[in-house]
């Protein structure tokens, strides 16, 4: 299914040439596309590894993939052929963007190195999305999520609140910078817009996840001579956590000094409030793991709805704890669309996407479902200029493919 991009949309009229696979650059091309840009996913002919990751109705359309790239096309092009680098070179001279995270001295051999696309397409903003920054010693190492987690510190804060070390159990490093290559890839089209000229985005995943985990745990170290050590107490806390209650488990935010006064009465020790302990930000911070204690003991008195109507009546933030499959039904997530149907392929039936949750003048874009396998070669090679017959020459010569 061909995505219909609204003329209203954001980004509507913006081609975007997207080589990078797995889950950091789709991501962050898959928010591009939700804006309305036009997203050209360029596939070797094995396709994108995702196509094979989780629970599959059709082959080469798997869970993950469908995660991450909605409202694109797919274009399977062989860039080890001549003629698969070549058509690549024709689709870069109508487009706007190149992401990709191939590394620099591969990016040259395939006639791709910054100063050559510098020369030919001066308008082109080129994003290079990979592990580690160029000019550093890491440079050029192969990077992927568990690899980043553990060197970017987010290991080390889940063993400082948990005594173990181990990953989230979410793809944290890919999505987080992800998200910060789609920002500056914006960014970049923004500057063009004003200067006229491309450019090149580097968005390296160990200096991005470092500098996002270090925003509150540089504390101490924030200054010279360091006034303390590395970690925000309040976080790292091994009781910052959803509490017991008589019944279940709560989520609750007690966080300014009004609020803690209201818990604190509410509980029937409203002493506590003058607390030198937890008298101020300051002295709770100082003292969060007597204070997140006594939090747990009153919680554990009463059941989850209970507190729930007494956090709502003292104006305190709580909420459940939802399971994945909670989200599947929350009244709320459904109310505002978070989740779209839509067909995907023979055999595929329906899939279900979860949206951004964005809007722009009140409307969130309709998406398409994720392309097959090289779906779109001959339609966006057509689109770009190509005749049937040079079109037909490059699928029979295995330079490109189409579904």
């Amino acid at each position: 299914m061909q995505p219909s991009i609204p003329a209203g949309s954001p980004l509507h009229g913006i081609r975007v040439i997207d080589l990078s696979s797995v889950m950091f650059g789709p991501y962050a091309s898959q928010y591009l596309g939700d804006f309305g840009a036009e997203v050209i996913k360029v596939e070797a002919p094995a396709g994108d590894s995702t196509r094979r990751t989780g629970p599959a109705a059709e082959a080469d359309l798997a869970s993950c993939f469908i995660g991450l790239n909605r409202n694109k096309r797919s274009v399977v092009l062989d860039l080890k052929q001549a003629a698969g680098r070549a058509a690549l070179q024709r689709l870069l001279a109508g487009a706007d963007v190149l992401m990709h995270n191939i590394r620099p001295q591969k990016l040259a051999a395939l006639g791709l190195g910054a100063e050559q696309l510098r020369e030919r397409y001066p308008r082109l903003v080129c994003a290079s999305l990979n592990g580690f920054g160029e000019g550093g010693p890491y440079a050029g190492q192969p990077a992927y999520d568990d690899i980043i987690q553990g060197m970017s510190g987010l290991v080390d804060l889940v063993q400082r609140q948990t005594g173990e070390s181990r990953y989230l159990p979410t793809a944290a490093a890919d999505k987080i910078a992800g998200l910060v290559a789609a920002q500056a890839i914006l960014a970049a089209l923004l500057g063009r817009a004003q200067s006229g000229q491309g450019g090149t985005v580097e968005v390296p995943m160990f200096e991005v996840l470092s500098s996002f985990n270090l925003v509150e745990h540089l504390g101490g170290a924030t200054f010279t001579p360091a006034r303390g050590g590395t970690g925000y107490a309040r976080v790292l806390s091994g009781d910052r956590r959803p509490y017991r209650t008589h019944d279940g488990h709560l989520c609750v935010m007690p966080y300014t000094d009004q609020h803690w006064a209201r818990f604190f009465a509410e509980v029937g020790r409203a002493e506590l409030a003058a607390d030198p302990r937890f008298a101020d930000m300051d002295a709770r911070t100082r003292h969060i793991d007597e204070l997140y204690g006594l939090l747990a003991e009153f919680l554990a008195q009463r059941s989850t709805a209970e507190w729930l109507a007494a956090c709502a009546r003292i104006d305190i933030p709580a909420a459940r704890v939802n399971s994945l499959d909670d989200l599947l039904v929350d009244p709320h997530l459904n109310a505002v669309g978070l989740f779209q149907a839509c067909p995907a392929g023979a055999g595929q039936g329906r899939v279900r996407l979860a949206a951004s949750g964005v809007r722009f003048d009140g409307e969130q874009r309709t998406f398409s479902a994720p392309p097959r396998l090289g779906e779109h070669t001959r339609e966006v090679l057509a689109s770009n200029g190509f005749s049937a017959e040079e079109i037909d020459g490059l699928l029979a010569s295995g330079a490109a493919r189409q579904a």
